[in-house]
């Protein structure tokens, strides 16, 4: 791809929003205010740092537009903004406890924790964290 190509990619991504009907109006909402976007049967549920929006939208939906914005499937009902990850915990049961800014904590399922390695660029101090190794996150292997 070119540098031109990359340019006008990313310019589409910065200036992408989401445009989302709450109360008989409709509200444009950039990705990066999303904090989190969890299934709530036939809805999607998006969380932002002051309000939340219900969609009739499916989770799969949702993540297929948004994964080029940074976010993460951790969970069968859950996405995550990989930028308000603040912490990961490991349970001896093989899945993981994530924390976000603001305390909210969501379950990283053992099936989608090869999605873990996606919420930063670097992994430093994990002894070569890979996604297919199974505890490579728990301090205690």
């Amino acid at each position: 791809m070119s540098v031109l190509e990359q340019l006008q990619t990313l310019a589409r991504r910065q200036s992408a929003r989401i445009a989302v009907k709450a109360m008989g109006r409709i509200v444009f909402i950039h990705p990066a205010e999303i904090i989190a976007i969890e299934a709530k049967g036939n809805h999607v549920l998006l969380h932002r740092t002051a309000s939340s929006h219900l969609l009739r939208e499916s989770i799969s939906t949702m993540e297929n537009w948004l994964a080029p914005h940074g976010f993460v499937r951790i969970h069968r009902s859950v996405l995550v903004t990989a930028a308000f990850v603040e912490e990961i915990q490991p349970w001896s049961t093989g899945e993981y406890v994530l924390r976000i800014r603001g305390g909210r904590e969501y379950t990283v399922t053992r099936m989608h924790k090869q999605n873990l390695h996606r919420l930063a660029e670097s992994w430093i101090g994990t002894h070569g964290f890979s996604p297919t190794k199974v505890n490579a996150l728990d301090p205690n292997r």
